[in-house]
């Protein structure tokens, strides 16, 4: 398994997935697992997709500029750290964001997030 092209896909596959359904992010959050979304923390799955679908946007484009990860832990965990833009549907500007996420391995061999930070980079 190679880090980086784990990284990858799921960084691929969760803004996609973000930027077209949020609700559809929910099989990547188990009930331990935690969202920090600009300082606030909010856990489980359920509660983490209720927080992403209440933002007050519909739609959006997330552009990314890099993708930095690491192994984390002899269960296989990884770290990934995502920064990049944030287009929002009527807006001029693009807001920049980081985004880290800790992945753990599933029994069935994927991932999900255990822990997921976000916050906007205000200039």
């Amino acid at each position: 398994m190679d880090p980086d092209a784990v990284a990858k896909a799921f960084v691929e596959h969760y803004y996609s997935t973000f930027d077209a359904n949020r609700s559809s992010l929910a099989n990547l959050y188990q009930d331990a697992s935690m969202l920090t979304f600009e300082g606030q923390k909010i856990q489980g799955s359920a509660n983490i997709v209720a927080k992403l679908t209440s933002l007050p946007f519909q739609q959006c484009q997330h552009s990314i500029t890099t993708v930095d990860c690491q192994p984390s832990g002899p269960a296989g965990g990884m770290l990934v750290f995502v920064s990049g833009n944030l287009q929002l549907a009527g807006e001029q500007h693009a807001l920049k964001f980081s985004q880290m996420f800790h992945l753990m391995p599933t029994p069935q061999g994927s991932f999900y997030v255990l822990n997921d930070i976000f916050r906007l980079n205000y200039a």
